[in-house]
C-alpha cells in the first residue's frame, strides 16, 4: 500500500496536488535551467513581497554571522529564496531526467574517490548533508553513478506531495525510507552493502538527538547517523552539491571521522559535532544557499544563556 493511501487525503491536498502537476507539465517543457530560473523568480516573490518567513531567515542569518553589515544580510536573505525556489522546481522537473542527463548537471566532482574508498570497505555507506545547495540532486547524483542508495525521509503534510517526491526518488533509483521504518530499515540496507543518506539539519520531535555548536549556538541534531555508524562499524561521508554561477552543479565529500573511546554516549555526541562542523564549513562557503527558512535553533537545552538562545 502507498504511503498516501495509508493517509487521509482531503479536498485541498487534492487541489494542491493537482496545481503541481500541471506546473510541473509546463516547467518540463522549459529544460532544468530555464526552469530553475522561474523558481528563481518564485523565490524572489517569496521574499519580497510576500515576505513568507523573512524575519526568521534574516535573524538567523544575523546570528550566524554578526559581522555583516545588514545590507549584506538582507541580500544573502533574498538570494536564499531564490536558492530554495530553484530547488524546488529543479526536483520538481527531476523525473523526466536520466541517470546521464543527471551527471550532465554536473560541472564538478570533488574527492569521489572518499566515497569508492568507503565503499570498499563492504560495511555499507552513510552519506550526511543538510539543505544546502541542491541536496535532492545530491543524493540523484550517487544514484546515477550506480550507488545503491537509500534515502531516510519524513513524511509530508501532503500524502499526494509525500507519494510524489518519493516517486520523484525512486525514478532517479533511490529507495525511500521512512523515518518510522529508520531503525529496522537502515541497518538492513547498511548490512546488505548500501549507502544511506540522511539530511540531519533539523531537530524534529520524537528523534534522539543532542545538542551540538551549529554557528556559535547549540542546535538540537539528531544522532541516529552516528549511532548506526558505531553499531554497524559503517563509514561516513559527507556530501555537498552547490549550484554554481553556469547555473550547474559542483559536489564535494569528505570523510567524517568516526570516534571511538568506549564510551558511546561520548563518541555518539563527537561524531554528531563532527558531521555538524562539516555542514557549517560548507554553509559558510555558500551561506546563499542554505535553507534559513527553518527555525535551527528553535529547541533550546535547558539552562542555555538568553544571548545563545533561538534567535529567529
Amino acid at each position: 500500500m502507498s504511503d498516501a493511501a495509508t493517509h487521509h487525503i482531503t479536498l485541498s491536498h487534492r487541489v494542491q496536488y493537482a496545481a503541481l502537476r500541471g506546473a510541473v507539465g509546463a516547467l518540463d517543457a522549459l529544460g532544468i535551467r530555464r526552469a530553475s530560473a522561474v523558481g528563481a523568480r518564485l523565490g524572489a516573490l517569496a521574499y519580497a513581497p510576500l515576505g513568507i518567513r523573512r524575519a526568521v531567515v534574516e535573524r538567523q542569518l544575523r546570528a550566524a554571522f554578526p559581522d555583516w553589515p545588514a545590507g549584506r544580510a538582507r541580500d544573502v536573505a533574498r538570494a536564499s529564496y531564490e536558492s530554495l525556489g530553484r530547488t524546488f522546481i529543479e526536483t520538481a522537473v527531476l523525473p523526466s531526467y536520466s541517470p546521464e542527463d543527471v551527471i550532465a548537471l554536473f560541472e564538478r566532482v570533488d574527492n569521489w574517490e572518499v566515497v569508492e574508498r568507503a565503499r570498499a570497505l563492504g560495511r555499507g555507506l552513510i552519506v550526511l548533508t543538510g539543505h544546502l545547495g541542491n541536496w535532492e540532486l545530491g543524493g540523484s547524483y550517487l544514484a546515477a553513478r550506480g550507488i545503491p542508495l537509500d534515502a531516510v525521509a519524513r513524511g509530508m503534510q501532503n500524502p499526494l506531495f509525500d507519494g510524489y517526491l518519493t516517486r520523484t526518488r525512486e525514478r532517479i533509483g533511490m529507495t525511500v525510507i521512512h523515518d518510522a521504518d529508520a531503525v529496522r530499515q537502515v541497518p538492513r540496507a547498511l548490512r546488505g552493502g548500501r549507502a544511506v543518506a540522511f539530511l540531519f539539519d533539523q531537530g524534529a520531535a520524537g528523534l534522539a538527538s543532542t545538542w551540538v555548536p551549529f554557528f556559535g549556538r547549540l542546535a538540537k541534531t539528531p544522532r541516529g547517523p552516528a549511532v548506526f555508524a558505531l553499531r554497524l562499524d559503517a563509514p561516513m561521508v559527507f556530501g555537498a552539491a552547490i549550484r554554481q554561477p553556469s547555473g550547474r552543479f559542483a559536489i564535494s565529500f569528505e570523510l567524517v571521522e568516526t570516534v571511538r573511546t568506549g564510551d558511546r554516549e561520548t563518541d555518539v555526541d563527537a561524531i554528531v559535532a563532527a558531521y555538524t562542523n562539516a555542514l557549517e564549513r560548507w554553509v559558510r562557503r555558500a551561506p546563499d544557499q542554505y535553507f534559513w527558512h527553518h527555525r535551527r535553533w528553535k529547541h533550546q537545552r535547558p539552562g542555555t544563556p538568553p544571548q545563545l538562545g533561538d534567535p529567529s
